[in-house]
């Protein structure tokens, strides 16, 4: 079972802007108040594990650690089967550029990956998303959601962040980027992910 989250404040560790206001959205109601990196002056951690559960895990540690709060970390990222599942846990690296991350360059770089092997229609992917609870003696609980799709050119939507504008989940016809946010946060990797930390964490 679960270690259920009592304490009424939690540390959010991520300074992706996209990313929080999808967590504080997905969270409210349920009576936390959420501190995100930011606010709290934590510095931004290094991903170097080969998992999202690694990575999750590390980014919530440190942020229990350095506040004395508890904390929540998501780690996320694109994996694309006919790229044998890359950008996976390196989807953030895929965007990288000299000024920061740059994710139109990022989705080019996967549409680019994919002709050049003249990959098949559709071309299935998923979203992944692992959060890690940490408190700061050290224990951890993990929830995973996933939300399967295809990858889709061009370019589509200005609503989400990340690859959501080359993302059609499955059974719409509009890209993540399309999809009003209380829509997508019905049926998003993350929506799942956090639905099954509210299980596991939050119920009685």
């Amino acid at each position: 079972m679960a270690r259920k989250l009592i304490e009424p404040k939690v540390a959010l560790a991520t300074r992706n802007a996209g990313k929080l206001r999808e967590l504080r959205h997905l969270l409210s109601g349920c009576g936390i108040q959420a501190a995100s990196a930011c606010e709290l002056g934590l510095k931004e951690v290094a991903e170097t594990e080969r998992t999202f559960v690694g990575n999750a895990r590390l980014k919530a540690l440190d942020a229990a650690e350095s506040t004395g709060l508890p904390a929540i970390a998501d780690d996320s990222g694109l994996e694309v089967d006919a790229l044998g599942g890359e950008p996976g846990v390196a989807t953030a690296d895929w965007a990288a550029a000299p000024d920061g991350r740059n994710y139109r360059l990022a989705m080019e770089k996967v549409w680019e990956a994919l002709e050049a092997i003249n990959a098949p229609e559709p071309r299935k992917a998923r979203f992944c998303s692992t959060i890690c609870v940490a408190w700061p003696d050290g224990h951890c609980e993990f929830f995973e959601g996933y939300a399967s799709g295809r990858i889709v050119w061009p370019m589509r939507g200005e609503l989400g962040f990340g690859f959501d504008p080359i993302f059609v989940p499955d059974g719409f016809a509009r890209t993540f980027g399309e999809l009003e946010p209380a829509r997508k946060s019905r049926i998003s990797h993350r929506a799942r992910s956090i639905e099954k930390f509210k299980n596991g964490c939050l119920s009685a």
